[in-house]
């Protein structure tokens, strides 16, 4: 069987298969119906709009259609906020791989000079020799020079070579992938916002040549396009050390309008900062949190987002100027919050933040049209069992060993080295008190109710989905011990965690009772799926609901493997391909010169077979004579 027809057997299959593996790639989203959920008003004519009212059809007609403040209304519309949300992409370097002095050729160089100086000197190499210091002492022949290169060569070089060259291959491989996530959902969706739940890179540890190194990789590879959210916006986390100012005479920045369309937001990375980037409270130090803010934008901020003014309906298209519902979005650093920390001055910046936050930008519990949606690392505190990720703390056994004088300290003694989930604590009183303003007291404003709002953290790998809510079903029994209660001042009521959705016979989510929805995003990692979430905000003015909604959809791409094999998939179908393709252009110039050789041959006949012109009897006597 020849080459061109084994080729063609092989491309039957392997071409349609690299195809459709291709396109399922690239449009993954699309045929796992990932897309941002429409909102469900009763404003919407749903007789018009039920074949547009599926998310991924509506998608389809947004692709289609060029969006302006001019062009026609879309039924239903989709939702003015729509947030793209990634978590842990934990970007890995090169700091497993040999330094400049160790690579393959690196060594075979000093290899050479080893010979060359034995040959030479007749000595066993000098001091820069990368072969063991015991064998340095003891003179050796030539041959034993070589014969200890050739040895190291193909039993330590090598296999180092090779070691070193597959991980370069994972490394560019990853960014990639983490990138083809990024890039197809940004494409398809069309997002308003994004964001990244924290561990943008691998290690806080890393120095400052290969942070700044994950941080180019980060900009200019994985999310390629995407813009760092400027410190003009971010103005209320700026920290005022060593100066007069006080947080809280920081201006408010004035309230920007949410845009349904073209929003200036969809190319700005919204990073929340991650143990792998800062550390954990224990070893997060200044010069740590000084270069991520650099590279990635501050770690404490908020901004309110006012909704554009609302149509009481389709038909009457009259803005209700009463209401005005706004977006209080908050990126918090929890990583700093519990302790012992390594340096308390930037504890004591958070909670500056957050008091500065609390008395100065957010909205009275009572308001019923502000929604807070808080993106911050590490989950909340929760039992055991609700999630992967129990709850656990780790600290610090000895001071770090490096020498002080020539390296940075990294830690201290007793430091939080690491942790799940926040302390209960700071969950409680902190967030869900604090931040968000609820309480088992149905006495509080608000009946105890709180903010409206959403939560989404990163950090535990497997994702989770759960509702913090009062439980107070050990009112009962503390009612029996209620001079105790009185005189330790605890509540008849406790806050716990429970998975979403709670089950129909539950009444710990029933409107009355505190309730908030805390989402964690499983990670965007390969070896996790490379997941994402598609997040839904709207106002509703219908007057029996007259809030903020949501929904959120999550999509997952797939292991890293696919994306390996179907890139290899493709590559080995064009490699396949130009082959074949060679092959009949090797036979179409051979046939084109066979036709020309036969005609060359006849020509050449034609001209042999000429009689030559022979002279008459009497002109040949004549010329005898």
């Amino acid at each position: 069987m020849s080459l061109r027809h084994l080729l063609q057997r092989i491309l039957v299959i392997l071409l349609p298969l690299s195809i459709a593996s291709t396109l399922y790639l690239y449009l993954y989203p699309i045929f796992q119906g990932c897309a941002f959920p429409i909102p469900n008003t009763k404003n919407i004519n749903s007789a018009a709009s039920s074949f547009a009212s599926n998310a991924v059809v509506n998608t389809f007609l947004q692709h289609a259609a060029d969006y302006s403040s001019t062009s026609p209304a879309l039924q239903p519309k989709p939702a003015i906020f729509r947030l793209l949300v990634l978590a842990d992409p934990q970007i890995e370097g090169d700091s497993s791989l040999p330094g400049p002095d160790d690579e393959f050729l690196a060594r075979i160089r000093r290899y050479w000079e080893d010979i060359q100086s034995a040959l030479v000197n007749g000595t066993a190499g000098n001091a820069t020799s990368p072969l063991n210091e015991e064998e340095l002492e003891v003179p050796l022949s030539v041959f034993a020079v070589v014969a200890d290169a050739i040895y190291n060569t193909i039993v330590v070089d090598i296999p180092s070579a090779l070691t070193a060259a597959r991980k370069r291959l994972d490394l560019f491989g990853n960014d990639y992938y983490l990138a083809h996530i990024y890039r197809t959902l940004f494409w398809w969706s069309r997002p308003t916002h994004v964001t990244v739940l924290g561990d943008l890179i691998g290690s806080q540890w890393v120095t400052d040549e290969e942070f700044e190194n994950r941080g180019w990789r980060y900009w200019h590879r994985v999310f390629r396009g995407g813009e760092r959210v400027d410190d003009d916006i971010t103005i209320t986390g700026k920290k005022s050390r060593g100066d007069d100012e006080s947080a809280s005479s920081v201006e408010t920045p004035e309230l920007e309008s949410l845009s349904r369309f073209n929003s200036s937001w969809a190319r700005r990375i919204i990073n929340i900062a991650g143990n792998h980037d800062i550390g954990y409270a224990g070893d997060v130090s200044k010069h740590r949190l000084e270069r991520f803010e650099r590279v990635f934008g501050r770690a404490d901020w908020d901004l309110r987002f006012q909704h554009p003014p609302l149509e009481q309906g389709r038909n009457t298209g009259e803005a209700d100027a009463s209401i005005r519902p706004t977006l209080h979005i908050i990126n918090l650093n929890d990583l700093t919050l519990d302790g012992p920390p390594f340096d308390p001055e930037i504890q004591s910046d958070s909670y500056t933040y957050i008091n500065d936050l609390l008395s100065h930008r957010s909205h009275p519990v009572e308001d019923e049209a502000s929604f807070t949606l808080l993106l911050t690392h590490v989950p909340l505190h929760k039992r055991e069992g609700i999630c992967v990720d129990s709850p656990h703390f780790a600290f610090f056994d000895d001071d770090d060993e490096r020498d002080s004088e020539n390296d940075t300290i990294r830690f201290h003694k007793d430091g939080l080295r690491e942790q799940n989930h926040l302390s209960e604590h700071v969950s409680s009183v902190g967030i869900l008190q604090g931040v968000f303003g609820m309480s088992g007291d149905t006495d509080a404003p608000a009946h105890g109710r709180g903010r409206r709002g959403l939560i989404l953290t990163g950090h535990d790998h497997e994702g989770c989905d759960v509702v913090h809510f009062v439980n107070r079903t050990a009112v009962s029994s503390r009612d029996e011990l209620e001079g105790i209660e009185e005189e330790n001042n605890e509540p008849p009521w406790h806050w716990d965690a429970a998975r979403y959705p709670l089950s129909s016979s539950s009444s710990y989510g029933d409107v009355d009772n505190p309730s908030i929805r805390e989402i964690t995003l499983r990670s965007m990692m390969g070896e996790y799926g490379g997941n994402a979430a598609l997040l839904s905000l709207w106002f509703n003015p219908d007057p029996e609901v007259n809030q903020w909604q949501y929904e959120i959809q999550k999509c997952a791409a797939g292991v890293q493997h696919i994306w390996w094999a179907v890139h290899g998939l493709a590559l080995a179908s064009l490699i396949g391909v130009s082959v074949l393709v060679g092959i009949y252009a090797g036979e179409i110039v051979c046939n084109l010169s066979s036709r020309k050789e036969p005609g060359k041959a006849s020509r050449e006949k034609q001209k042999k077979s000429v009689p030559v012109p022979q002279k008459n009897k009497s002109s040949q006597k004549t010329s005898e004579r």
